[in-house]
């Protein structure tokens, strides 16, 4: 069955699915950096301690440490953040709690896939809110206040955006939440900080958890950290009726976290300062051997520079790309040992790709690059 709504599922399928299953050599679909390794999160001395941990459930907000650990990090009392399994059911949990059929949700796109999944299997009325790759992604306000009306109820935001990585200033979060309070008294904004992190220059935008008592943001350790393995996510809202709900309706679906998975958790945050140090090194590394592979090659490519996370847009240009051009472009992936991810994944057009630059290593990304800039000549109308 092709992508999208069958007579029986509420959600729709999603090419994005395949990067679960399919690994190429020249892996440029993730949006991950490099994986972690359980030595890098428990050391000889504390493996003891951990192997006699009870296998218990966890609580229903989640390990205090652990929600102490966060807070800190995003600049709010520990009371205010909740544990889940990943970033994604942080999503899922604030879009159906939020969501009755006919409510109106402004979501800016393209986007994360569950993000606005989630959002359809509710029946809620989804009004897009573009960002554009001509425009560089960038969240025009006024577009934003003409999409809502006083029946919205949510506001969905990433920053940095996935699939582009461009950020949302902090100053342009405050008048989104400004016009939200304005134009629609009943709507959340909720704010997807999972690259938060991942930087490659300046230091990390501080966290807007503490910002409003409308926001409500998510993160988790699989991408900027890179420990996807551990299903540990959190959301944040500093509005103790919503959060209540919130907690509620995570202990009707999954009743607590893992506590392994939280414990090491506890043990990453610990070390993480270290951690993000190298792993930021690494990825400034990678993203400048991207930027002069993009400078040279920029007859074959078209870009949005990004400023966090480990991933951007990419767009074959017309003036090489018939779109019969674009077509054999993605089928002949697998020839080139080639994986790339679908701008049609995210509402994107499918000249546009989203390409991950963390997940490699410096020498692989760099034959990774080589092969795609084959397959781009190859596949062109002018090669």
């Amino acid at each position: 069955m092709p992508d999208g709504l069958s007579s029986q599922s509420r959600f729709p399928k999603n090419g994005i699915m395949s990067l679960l299953d399919i690994h190429r050599r020249h892996n440029l679909a993730g949006s991950t950096g490099q994986d972690l390794q359980l030595r890098d999160l428990i050391t000889p001395e504390e493996l003891e301690a951990f192997l006699s941990m009870p296998l218990g459930y966890g609580s229903s907000r989640g390990d205090p440490e652990l929600r102490t650990l966060i807070g800190a990090r995003c600049g709010i009392d520990q009371e205010k953040v909740l544990i889940t399994q990943g970033a994604a059911l942080a999503l899922f949990l604030t879009n159906f709690e939020l969501c009755n059929p006919g409510d109106e949700i402004v979501v800016a796109t393209p986007c994360y896939p569950p993000s606005i999944d989630s959002l359809r299997a509710t029946k809620a009325q989804i009004r897009p809110l573009p960002l554009t790759f001509k425009s560089g992604f960038r969240l025009d306000t006024q577009a934003l206040s003409n999409a809502l009306t006083p029946k919205t109820k949510l506001v969905s935001l990433a920053s940095p955006q996935n699939p582009g990585g461009v950020s949302l200033a902090r100053e342009t979060i405050e008048t989104v939440v400004d016009i939200v309070s304005m134009q629609a008294p009943d709507a959340y904004v909720v704010v997807d900080e999972t690259f938060r992190e991942a930087t490659y220059g300046s230091p990390p935008q501080a966290s807007v958890a503490n910002l409003s008592k409308r926001i409500v943001t998510m993160s988790s350790i699989s991408k900027a950290y890179g420990a996807p393995g551990l299903r540990i996510g959190w959301l944040t809202s500093g509005d103790e009726a919503l959060y209540e709900r919130l907690r509620i309706a995570k202990t009707s679906t999954v009743i607590s976290a893992s506590v392994v998975d939280e414990t090491l958790a506890v043990m990453l945050f610990k070390k993480l300062d270290g951690i993000m140090e190298q792993r930021n090194a690494t990825l400034a590394k990678a993203f400048d051997l991207l930027e002069d592979w993009v400078s040279t090659h920029k007859d074959l490519i078209e870009w949005v520079r990004p400023d966090g996370g480990a991933l951007c847009c990419m767009r074959l240009p017309e003036s090489r790309f018939s779109e019969a051009a674009v077509d054999r472009f993605y089928e002949s992936q697998e020839d080139y040992d080639l994986q790339i991810s679908d701008g049609r994944w995210f509402g994107e057009e499918q000249r546009v790709i989203r390409i991950g630059f963390g997940y490699l290593s410096l020498e692989r990304l760099e034959a990774a690059l080589t092969a795609l800039h084959q397959a781009l000549w190859d596949c062109s109308d002018n090669a």
